[in-house]
């Protein structure tokens, strides 16, 4: 039993009878799937500052929000479950980032993170999401890419997604945990401010990090689309995952210098576009400008 239980919070699942599997499976994970990148500027300690940055005020605001009297009256309500979705959000994008290994060099520091971020997120089981991530990045808008849905519809795609992350186990927890709160805390608080961002933030990480991307066919090597630079929205409404295209080209870039790929990317274009006009003018022929075969959102 205990043994059944320790495997579904290690990684979300207790399909197995025994724990013979478990050493294998876990060194596997960490040490050969996706080996911790090398990286020309290091994250650290950068990357460790940042993600315990967003969890401590995750925890802050929610311990307001709870605390207070639920008006609804009054725009602190309204502000708080967008402040709240938004820092539910980036505790999964600190989870994904210590799947990319580049929360920090030392692999049990960046996985232990990951693992936290992502159990403080509805109880999310860190070793569940990280295979089907990276078998995302591996198989990106194809049948065997669990975040893709061929139908296109949002409604179908969105739960087809929910489906391959929420588990009963997960319903299960969160419900025992509701319950335990709601005898120091007011019930319609614990609704309003710790379960309904969280349901919202699933909403958001996937219309701006998965539906809007690879929503429709992309030509490019990676089958994704980029937002229009506008480095506030982007950070605003996913934590600059918008620019989604050069997150799979530079999947060792943590999501807080994905604005300057971004910038580099531009710019490469533009240097490209400019040496092709002077080309053109150079020998007075028309010359078209090479276009980005990234395709923006």
């Amino acid at each position: 039993m205990w043994c059944n239980f320790y495997t579904y919070v290690a990684y979300g699942t207790s399909e197995r009878k025994d724990c013979s599997f478990l050493a294998h499976r876990f060194l596997s994970y960490l040490y050969k799937v996706i080996p911790i990148a090398t990286y020309k500027d290091s994250v650290d300690p950068k990357g460790v500052i940042i993600a315990f940055t967003v969890i401590f005020l995750w925890f802050a605001s929610l311990v307001f929000l709870l605390s207070i009297d639920l008006n609804w009256s009054s725009p602190i309500t309204y502000i708080g479950i967008l402040v709240q979705t938004h820092l539910y959000t980036g505790l999964f994008i600190t989870a994904h980032d210590a799947m990319h290994g580049i929360v920090s060099s030392n692999k049990k520091l960046n996985h232990g993170i990951g693992w936290f971020a992502a159990i403080l997120f509805s109880y999310n089981f860190y070793w569940r999401l990280f295979p089907k991530h990276h078998e995302h990045h591996r198989f990106v808008a194809t049948d065997k890419d669990p975040d893709y849905h061929p139908s296109g519809n949002f409604f179908i795609w969105y739960f087809s997604f929910i489906k391959q992350y929420v588990s009963v186990w997960q319903i299960l927890l969160m419900a025992i945990t509701f319950n335990i709160l709601k005898l120091f805390i007011p019930t319609e608080n614990l609704i309003v401010f710790w379960m309904l961002p969280a349901i919202l933030s699933t909403l958001q990480l996937f219309y701006f990090g998965t539906y809007l991307p690879h929503m429709g066919e992309s030509k490019n090597k990676h089958h994704s689309k980029t937002q229009s630079k506008n480095h506030l929205w982007a950070f605003i409404s996913c934590y600059f995952f918008g620019y989604h295209y050069e997150h799979h080209d530079a999947p060792w870039t943590p999501w807080w210098r994905l604005w300057k790929i971004k910038e580099d990317y531009q710019e490469k274009e533009l240097s490209a576009s400019l040496t092709v006009t002077q080309y053109s003018i150079s020998n007075r022929s028309e010359v078209r400008s090479p276009k980005s075969d990234v395709p923006d959102i």
